[in-house]
């Protein structure tokens, strides 16, 4: 059974409950290295990959009066309200066939942490977080040149100040439980993933 929350939950979460979905968060600062490493996550152990942004990013190209309102709100450095992001992703949960779930860039605060479980009814197995130097994540955003709204210097820094401020708390809450892993995401691709491996590989193991 996946590690469920006390509390009243809709008759959408239950039946995200009664499919008792299993949940990591994967949380680090912009160019962390979080998808690249989700991708390989997926590949090696299953998991289907909801990034919280991706999903927000589809929401603003769909055009609706939401999808408006997130843009504007990125635009801006702010971060896009609980619930918006929340029903985005329990949406996404329920039309996957599959029970396992990377949930990448949520929570991005502590109030996003405290919503989520009490909505969904769900706390996660446990977190992973990749630790960066701001320097190194800067110059792999400014490389990348997705033609992201999001990327260019004065807003990476906005946003490496919103993750400061506000993902941290979330981060030592969980900590506080046991369930951080924390990864040097400074070093080279494959062996920040040799690390992910190890991680997940005990997480299965349990599973059994």
């Amino acid at each position: 059974m996946g590690a469920i929350v006390d509390g009243a939950v809709s008759e959408m979460n239950q039946t995200l409950l009664e499919k008792n979905v299993k949940v990591v968060f994967v949380l680090g600062g912009p160019g962390s290295g979080k998808g690249t490493q989700c991708a390989n996550i997926v590949e090696r152990f299953g998991f289907t990959h909801l990034s919280a942004g991706d999903l927000l990013r589809a929401e603003i190209k769909s055009g609706s009066e939401n999808g408006t309102m997130i843009q504007n709100m990125i635009k801006e450095g702010k971060i896009v309200p609980s619930e918006v992001t929340i029903k985005l992703l329990e949406r996404a949960m329920l039309e996957s066939e599959n029970d396992k779930f990377l949930i990448d860039g949520f929570p991005r605060n502590e109030e996003n942490r405290a919503a989520f479980e009490n909505v969904t009814g769900i706390a996660p197995e446990f977190v992973l977080f990749f630790d960066c130097a701001e320097e190194e994540m800067e110059r792999r955003l400014l490389n990348r040149n997705e033609g992201r709204v999001d990327d260019n210097i004065e807003t990476i820094r906005k946003r490496f100040k919103v993750f400061v401020e506000s993902s941290l708390p979330v981060i030592e809450h969980y900590s506080s439980k046991g369930k951080v892993h924390k990864i040097d995401a400074g070093k080279p691709v494959s062996e920040v993933f040799e690390n992910v491996k190890s991680i997940f590989s005990s997480f299965d193991k349990k599973e059994e």
